[in-house]
């Protein structure tokens, strides 16, 4: 089991081990560098003020991207508010043609789970327990995400995807 306590080793290891995932996912959900540090820093105060026990490394890691994830969404809702109504929203398709770029453009859903199979290596089963959602949503999240980025990318033979 692993206790957070205020500047302990416990929270000292966590920062260490998982600022780059917690920075990865908050950067691809919001595909700001800026927005991203905050956000990261925003989920380690929330990890130094939780009380929360956690069963081992991997739950941890789950509780970090869940909240990472739930950061992210309220700060794209505050944006989207902020956005006068004659300005241009932000096209879905993929600008520079990578693959990652693709990614970030799917429904959230369809882009947590993609990105988390693929880039983390979560199973269906952890990315549901993750995102409190079932196996099944998962696996057509991952399907539809799938779909969407072949029809995107064009001829994608790889069936890796």
């Amino acid at each position: 089991m692993t206790v957070i306590q205020n500047g302990g080793d416990a929270f000292r290891n966590a920062f260490e081990r998982y600022t780059d995932t917690v920075y990865r996912v908050a950067v691809h959900n919001t595909r700001n560098d800026a927005d991203a540090q905050d956000i990261t820093q925003e989920t380690f105060l929330r990890l130094l003020q939780c009380r929360k026990v956690f069963r081992d490394d991997e739950h941890l890691k789950a509780w970090l991207i869940r909240v990472t994830i739930n950061l992210c969404r309220n700060h794209l809702r505050g944006a989207r508010r902020e956005i006068p109504v004659q300005a241009p929203q932000q096209t879905q398709t993929p600008q520079s043609g990578s693959v990652l770029d693709a990614v970030r453009a799917l429904p959230e859903n369809q882009r947590n789970a993609i990105y988390l199979h693929y880039y983390e290596g979560y199973t269906a089963k952890e990315i549901a327990a993750i995102l409190g959602s079932g196996t099944n949503t998962v696996l057509s999240w991952l399907r539809r995400g799938r779909e969407t980025l072949r029809e995107t990318i064009g001829g994608l033979e790889d069936e890796s995807l």
